[in-house]
């Protein structure tokens, strides 16, 4: 079908995936490798600053950058989970409600949250303008403005992932799947696929 495209991952398994779905998946890599990039770049911080004290030395920087990191590896992971439907939620309370309610309910919270991150992303970019003349104390060529900048910049994410995740989550909540139910069963099963493979490992000669 025209509106179908089938990449090479969903070839070998037979199945077409849409260019939404397409987009997701990329979208999904990207902000991982973001993720992964901030998560190792604090690690080497943080295990280079406790080194070089061991030797009685240190950056006169670290506190500061490592808060700083620290913040954009939970905003932008944040970012991540929205686009994966992993934060905390109810699924279980709107997959048991009847279809016209649950629909509702479905609309009303995602309006919610799109609104609420709007709300955000639109005071954050405010708050760029007052910081626009700070700067670092340990770091003064670095503007406040660009490490503030994670607040708006994550709001639009966050909202940019729920639209995307969204017709999946719409489909998955009209057949009244309860999307925690479903990680768990998921867990399970590669578990159980992790298990079968140790115990074929053992048993062969």
């Amino acid at each position: 079908m025209a509106s179908l495209i089938t990449s090479p991952s969903s070839s070998r398994h037979g199945v077409a995936m849409s260019p939404l779905k397409i987009l997701r998946k990329g979208f999904e890599y990207l902000l991982e490798g973001f993720t992964v990039a901030l998560l190792l770049g604090l690690t080497v911080i943080v295990l280079s600053a406790v080194l070089l004290r061991m030797l009685g030395s240190s950056f006169t920087w670290y506190d500061e950058v490592a808060s700083i990191g620290l913040a954009w590896l939970s905003f932008y992971g944040a970012s991540l989970a929205a686009l994966k439907r992993a934060h905390m939620g109810f699924p279980g309370i709107v997959s048991k409600a009847p279809e016209p309610l649950r629909s509702v309910l479905f609309i009303l919270s995602e309006l919610i949250v799109i609104g609420f991150f709007a709300v955000i992303a639109k005071f954050g970019y405010d708050v760029l303008d007052v910081l626009a003349w700070d700067n670092l104390v340990s770091l003064p060529w670095i503007s406040l403005s660009f490490t503030q900048s994670v607040i708006p910049v994550s709001a639009g994410l966050f909202i940019l992932c729920e639209l995307l995740s969204m017709p999946d989550a719409w489909r998955k909540m009209r057949q009244g799947v309860d999307s925690e139910h479903e990680a768990i069963e998921e867990a399970i099963r590669l578990a159980e696929e992790g298990l079968a493979q140790h115990q074929a490992r053992e048993v062969r000669p």
